[in-house]
């Protein structure tokens, strides 16, 4: 199965903004269980995407879905590039 079409789905901008949220949500809200930040940032990712829209589709859904979740992504993978930079 050809999972390629995913990445036309990405909203540059949501991710960014989810991005920034959810580290705000990881270091400055400690009581907070981390399993919970990939479902905020769905949501907000959601709703960033609906806001920036001309019209409300599943499309415009399913873009702000992926760009919240990777978002997450992209954190963890910041997040190995740091420590094994600090390993060295």
């Amino acid at each position: 199965m050809d999972l390629t079409f995913i990445t036309n789905l990405y909203l540059p901008i949501v991710m960014v903004i989810c991005l920034c949220v959810g580290y705000v949500m990881k270091h400055w809200l400690k009581d907070m269980d981390n399993k919970i930040i990939p479902t905020v940032l769905a949501i907000i990712g959601v709703i960033l995407a609906c806001l920036g829209a001309e019209t409300i589709t599943l499309e415009v859904v399913a873009g702000g879905l992926v760009s919240g979740l990777a978002s997450t992504g992209l954190h963890q993978a910041f997040k190995q590039i740091i420590e094994n930079k600090k390993g060295e």
